[in-house]
């Protein structure tokens, strides 16, 4: 058996009819997903627009802009703020490659019936930005025009908060980082609603894990290896479903045995880092490369790549056949 999904890569510099046909497409079933706990369970608008003034005050004129392209309506807005959202999990393996050339490879492990499956392109507010859009206008990793990368994981905690959902966290240091010191002061302020675990890396080669998490804020590493638990294992159950110490053991002998970025890459393509666990939500959606330097991402897949960058941005649609293990 196989898993297809549709990647799509969409270049739009100001949010205009591009994204309004993303939004159009995603939205029924981001719907259901903000409400199925009960729309009460959610932030007013009220509240939603409060905190994102208060904390990413340069991100309230593009999400009024993306408002108004949803519609206008309360529901829609509330879900954008990602003030307070329902919780989700995933598992993710991502590592740095600093010998040389700066390089964050990731891979995004998730359930293949929830990814948008959209490498965006922006340049909202002068800020150009090249990443995997979660959430409509958040991302799951990116890298903008000044050198600075950043990918996500689930950080292994059952710890819920009130703050904002991390795919929000990550656009927002994209579009006002330049620095990995940057987005550590920015991180150092911000409240989160779960915990994940941040890797970041810059054009000079400084790199940072960041380990957030509701009640324990911003905790930093200078590590360059990260799976799904944040230094100790606290979520046994969730760490052994994930192989999150196996992968993260890995993860260091691929660091340590390269030769090269892309061979440190190449790792990323085989087990235990790429998992074809796809029936519960765990195996590997893609593989992504970031080379901070030439502002590219290559997006990695076995046996097919497709590469971007903010000299030359590839739009359109490719269709990625995963194989699932034959049942025994």
């Amino acid at each position: 058996m196989s898993v297809a999904l549709t990647f799509e890569a969409v270049e739009e510099a100001t949010p205009g009819e591009a994204w309004a046909a993303l939004f159009e497409r995603h939205w029924p079933r981001y719907r259901p997903w903000f409400l199925h706990e009960g729309e009460r369970a959610r932030a007013s608008y009220a509240e939603s627009a409060r905190m994102l003034l208060e904390h990413m005050p340069e991100l309230v004129p593009t999400w009024e802009r993306l408002c108004d392209l949803a519609g206008g309506g309360d529901l829609e807005a509330r879900m954008l703020s990602m003030w307070r959202p329902p919780s989700y999990l995933s598992g993710c393996s991502q590592g740095v490659w600093t010998r040389g050339e700066p390089v964050l490879v990731r891979n995004y492990d998730y359930s293949p019936d929830r990814i948008e499956g959209t490498i965006l392109s922006t340049s909202w507010e002068g800020r150009r930005v090249i990443g995997t859009s979660d959430c409509l206008w958040g991302l799951l990793d990116g890298v903008n025009d000044a050198g600075l990368a950043v990918s996500l994981a689930f950080g292994g905690r059952k710890v819920v908060g009130s703050g904002f959902g991390v795919p929000l966290v990550l656009r927002y240091l994209l579009q006002v980082c330049t620095t990995v010191a940057e987005a550590s002061a920015v991180l150092s302020r911000l409240p989160f609603h779960l915990a994940h675990t941040l890797t970041m890396v810059d054009r000079s080669g400084k790199l940072i894990t960041a380990y957030l998490s509701p009640d324990r804020g911003a905790v930093f590493a200078e590590v360059g290896t990260a799976t799904n638990h944040q230094g100790d294992v606290e979520w046994h159950e969730h760490a052994r479903a994930t192989r999150s110490l196996e992968r993260e053991h890995r993860l260091g002998l691929a660091l340590a045995e390269a030769d090269s970025p892309q061979a440190f890459a190449n790792a990323f393509l085989r087990p235990p880092l790429f998992s074809t666990d796809y029936d519960s939500g765990m195996g590997t959606l893609y593989t992504a490369v970031y080379r901070v330097a030439r502002g590219s991402v290559e997006y990695r897949w076995p046996g097919f790549a497709w590469e971007h960058s903010f000299e030359r941005f590839r739009a359109g649609r490719r269709v990625i056949r995963l194989v699932e293990p034959t049942a025994a």
